[in-house]
């Protein structure tokens, strides 16, 4: 029988995890020398504050199953004669259920990190950023008005910036973050003025107070429906940035700039749902203003398509993820604003599990290529350089695969139930969204089976110089994209200009040649007549992969089990079209045994009415796999002459595509040039003014006071005498001014 708290013990849930913070970040600042000599300590110290907080997040769960009451435990802060405002505590199925998933990632993250960190320098702070992250999170889904939810939404964003660029030394890092910032910045300018608005109208910050008077001023007519809906969408603005919707998703793929471990959890259970959490939180509120529904939900569906093409042609293991995320929020946010709360929140639930799995998964893979080709980013991370990792790294190879046919929607794992739910209701509601929404299933489909076909399957390829970069089925301008060579038709003049030739070299020094350090210009023949000598040279370095430690390993295949199950809790009551009340009803509907037959029944109907949804998605894991699945075997040097020769509409379009990809989608270039060069242009006028005009003035009254004195000086020559005769003719002057005398007539 389960322990069953009162809700009053809620208070631990996020003070656990910031006590150990704090604690940690004090000795480290206080001791710094003895707090890394007890860095295990520290790290199980952390760990075990959150398991804490996940054991009393399930505690209160069982209850408030059993119950299905809401609470609310609220302390007064600023009591005043006509305002008092009140901190504390709110306590519903929404809460509980986001402190679950927050605090079971949270601990799987910090076990990995263990293993991950070990040997930086940092890793006693990245113990303490973790815990302030989480119990920021925590503080936020717990928060009962407004302004507490806006002050913990910016410790999240505060504990991101941290976490983006805990490698500040590297300059991409310290950019990331800075980006990361001054992005959400503009989101929660917004919010800020949306929540000072709906205060204006309401007079209240609590959200079931402010969303039930709102309701009642909306019906009765006295609120403008204009104002109202622009002040609803500033609230949505906030979760527009923190979750990554255009135009302001611009952060997140640079985002990757921190650990793995971070990318993990800022994708799954943190920042981005942060968003997603709010919408939901104030649901009742902006489900009464259809121009709010409307926009929110084009805002998803916008994101949704995007998010998929720009991760279609990535290089980049962890980018490909992070555009993965950014289309599977906009999915979320598309249910959001087509009245779909509870199917939004179900796929927040499994799309965190198998994101976070993915994450981590990858995580190891970095892990693991960083011994082989050094710890580069471009290197490591580079899908192109990967391949068979699965003959080394088994666990790690099967837990991703588990992940990546869940996020492709293929049952009966989690993500298919969910994203079918959202398919199903998009269609519903308007055919563009749900074609859009379906177009997307496949994409996704495509590009994650892709991201697990080469960076798993086939041949390990670090050191195969014609696999670098080369994608088979998106054409490029260059043999080997990566690096930049040129084309065959350039090879023969620039081995005449004394580039390297391969011509007469023996197998050592071709296998000097191929290296990671300087971009080798090879004649091609040669490189496909030393195919063998390059392959076991390969199968030599290969022998270095293996898999990673039971620290990291352990989280993947508990992250496993809620990727393949979670999805089986959510069927029925979403089936029978609960409301956002009822969400623990399909989180522990499986415990009603004597049902069992009645929910297979429902599974075989949902199946059979998934299967035109589910065709999008088996039909792009089809392709992926028919283009990217015999990659070793097919791919030979008249694959690379014949792309280049081909030249018609298809590959006219692919080669559109993969530069939209690899350019993202020129967002950023466009912002750059108008927002970037913009501010800098109207900075560069602010300081020429200042310099010029402003200091011009100053500097022209000090110049002009300084030469009258200096000229008014070298007139006088200090005799008295000469001072006394000019002070009387002074005042004598003085005198006839003012003195009237009579002046003689003129004769």
């Amino acid at each position: 029988m389960p322990v069953e708290l009162s809700n009053k013990y809620a208070c631990l849930i996020p003070l656990c995890p910031l006590v150990a913070s704090c604690v940690t970040g004090s000795f480290l600042f206080i001791f710094p020398k003895a707090t890394r000599s007890l860095r295990r300590p520290c790290a199980a110290f952390n760990i075990f504050s959150l398991i804490i907080a996940m054991f009393v997040s399930f505690a209160l769960f069982w209850k408030q199953a059993a119950t299905h009451s809401i609470e609310q435990f609220l302390w007064a802060w600023i009591p005043k004669s006509n305002f008092c405002f009140k901190i504390g505590l709110l306590i519903d199925p929404l809460t509980l259920v986001m402190s679950i998933l927050v605090t079971t990632v949270g601990i799987s993250v910090m076990v990995y990190s263990d293993s991950y960190m070990c040997h930086d320098q940092g890793y006693v702070r990245f113990y303490a950023y973790l815990s302030l992250f989480t119990a920021s999170m925590l503080g936020l889904v717990f928060s009962p008005n407004l302004i507490q939810i806006y002050v913990f939404r910016e410790l999240v964003g505060m504990c991101s910036y941290l976490l983006i660029g805990f490698w500040f030394a590297r300059s991409s890092a310290a950019n990331a973050c800075q980006k990361a910032f001054v992005t959400n910045r503009i989101g929660d300018f917004g919010l800020l003025l949306g929540i000072l608005g709906i205060y204006w109208i309401t007079g209240s910050f609590e959200i079931y107070e402010l969303c039930d008077r709102f309701l009642e001023l909306y019906n009765n007519g006295i609120i403008n429906p204009i104002f109202a809906n622009t002040v609803a969408l500033l609230l949505i603005l906030g979760p527009i940035a923190k979750s990554a919707q255009f135009p302001l998703h611009v952060w997140l793929p640079d985002a990757m700039e921190g650990p793995t471990p971070i990318s993990a959890l800022i994708h799954a259970a943190t920042m981005v749902a942060a968003g997603i959490f709010f919408i939901a939180r104030i649901f009742n509120l902006i489900l009464i203003l259809p121009p709010t529904m409307f926009t929110i939900s084009w805002v998803g569906g916008l994101t949704t398509l995007p998010g998929a093409t720009l991760a279609l042609a990535q290089k980049d293991l962890k980018r490909g993820l992070a555009y993965s995320t950014m289309s599977q929020l906009g999915y979320m946010v598309l249910a959001l604003g087509i009245g779909a709360s509870q199917s939004a929140l179900f796929h927040l639930i499994t799309h965190a599990y198998s994101k976070a799995l993915l994450f981590l998964g990858s995580g190891s893979v970095i892990h693991s290529m960083e011994k082989i080709v050094g710890y580069s980013p471009t290197k490591s991370q580079n899908m192109f350089l990967m391949g068979g990792l699965r003959k080394h790294m088994p666990i790690t190879g099967i837990t991703f695969l588990l992940g990546t046919l869940s996020l492709c929607g293929i049952p009966p794992l989690s993500c298919f139930w969910s994203k079918d739910q959202i398919i199903t209701e998009s269609w519903l509601r308007s055919p563009y969204l749900g074609l859009t929404a379906s177009i997307t299933a496949g994409l996704t489909a495509f590009y994650m089976f892709r991201i697990y076909l080469l960076t798993f399957e086939g041949d390990f390829r670090a050191n195969q110089i014609d696999f670098i970069g080369l994608d088979t089925f998106f054409p490029s301008e260059n043999i080997i994209n990566s690096w930049g060579v040129a084309p065959r038709e350039s090879f023969t003049r620039q081995i005449n200009n004394n580039f390297i030739s391969t011509k007469d070299m023996e197998q050592k020094e071709v296998m000097e040649a191929i290296t990671f350090t300087t971009p080798p210009i090879i004649e091609s023949d040669i490189i496909f007549d030393k195919a063998k000598a390059i392959q076991t040279h390969s199968d030599k370095r290969a022998i270095y992969l293996q898999e990673s430690n039971f620290s990291m390993i352990l989280p993947l295949i508990f992250l496993a089990i809620p990727t393949i199950f979670a999805g089986l809790i959510g069927v029925d009551s979403i089936k029978e079209g609960a409301s956002l009340d009822l969400l623990f009803d399909w989180l522990i509907y499986p415990l009603s045994f004597s049902e069992n037959n009645k929910h297979f029944e429902n599974l075989i109907e949902i199946l059979k009415s998934s299967i035109p949804s589910l065709s999008f998605s088996i039909f792009g894991l089809l392709i992926s796999l028919k283009i990217y699945g015999q990659i070793d075997k097919t791919f030979n040097k008249n694959n690379i002459y014949k792309e280049r020769e081909t030249k018609n509409i298809l590959n006219t379009f692919l080669f559109f595509v993969k530069n939209w990809s690899i350019n993202r989608g020129y967002i950023d270039h466009y912002y750059n040039i108008y927002f970037v060069q913009g501010l800098m242009l109207i900075s560069k006028l602010v300081f020429h003014f200042d310099q010029w005009i402003i200091d011009g003035f100053i500097n022209g009254t000090a110049a002009s006071n300084l030469f009258g004195g200096e000229s008014i000086r070298h007139g006088k020559n200090g005799r008295i005498p000469e001072y006394i005769f000019g002070l009387i003719i002074g005042t004598v002057l003085s005198v006839l001014l003012v003195v009237d005398l009579p002046i003689p007539p003129l004769p």
